[in-house]
């Protein structure tokens, strides 16, 4: 990387932050909808395989992120740090595309390109950071087993709520209100999930990259969940009331 890459590293996080926090509040004020899945409009652009779509975007990260930091091979802490990391994008990147069953979907393949590069920029700045500055560290410190539970939880609430919304599509009934585990509380479990195990993540590695992250997670998926929450609600008219978007009890 430049000099000037190095040199401005803390600088350059936190003006990602806030480019973060600027989409948040525009997402959030617009009630722009992304465009894709069940919100996707006839002037959608150029269209790409679903599939294909998923593969293409996540799997930057699935790459850059481990390679930078595993320069720093030698500390078992970033071995770990890095294994969390390529457990999410290896299912994300490899295994989701395969088992979703939308074969006929399209994505806009601008969608596509903004989350492709998302991730090379994200991947960029955590493999950074990791490779430059986590010293070698007792595994068994508090915030890593703890760091290491919250992740694992965010994981099996992601896992198991796409597992009900695949499950949904191969019963090829058109869109049908999830049932069961934490679809009890919020219509995105999917989403809190993915922000509980960055959230861990945080945790496991506490820095402003890992930060940038988390909170980048937030700013993307909590419009997106409001939004299918809404939509939800305007589809059925039998929808769980008590349901929240994507924090039980709260929003």
């Amino acid at each position: 990387m430049s000099h000037f890459f190095f040199q401005n590293f803390r600088f350059l996080i936190l003006c990602w932050i806030a480019l973060g926090l600027i989409t948040f509040i525009y997402l959030i004020y617009s009630k722009k909808k992304a465009p894709y899945g069940r919100h996707i409009k006839k002037n959608r652009g150029i269209l790409i395989n679903n599939s294909l779509g998923w593969f293409i975007m996540e799997f930057p990260a699935l790459i850059i992120m481990p390679v930078l930091s595993l320069q720093n091979d030698n500390n078992p802490f970033v071995l770990l740090i890095a294994f969390f990391w390529f457990l999410h994008y290896f299912n994300r990147s490899i295994i989701f595309p395969m088992r979703i069953n939308t074969k006929k979907k399209k994505i806009p393949i601008f969608i596509v390109l903004s989350a492709f590069t998302f991730n090379i920029v994200n991947g960029l700045f955590n493999g950074y950071h990791i490779y430059l500055n986590v010293p070698e560290t007792n595994l068994f410190e508090f915030n890593i087993v703890i760091g290491a539970l919250v992740f694992f939880i965010g994981m099996l609430i992601n896992i198991t709520s796409d597992n009900k919304l695949i499950s949904l599509r191969k019963e090829k009934m058109g869109y049908k209100i999830p049932q069961g585990k934490m679809f009890k509380y919020v219509s995105c479990p999917n989403y809190l999930g993915e922000i509980i195990e960055w959230l861990g993540f945080f945790m496991i590695a506490p820095s402003l990259a890992s930060l940038s992250f988390f909170l980048w997670t937030s700013f993307n998926l909590i419009p997106r969940a409001i939004n299918h929450h809404k939509w939800y609600n305007r589809k059925f008219k039998n929808y769980p009331k008590n349901r929240k978007a994507i924090i039980p009890f709260f929003l």
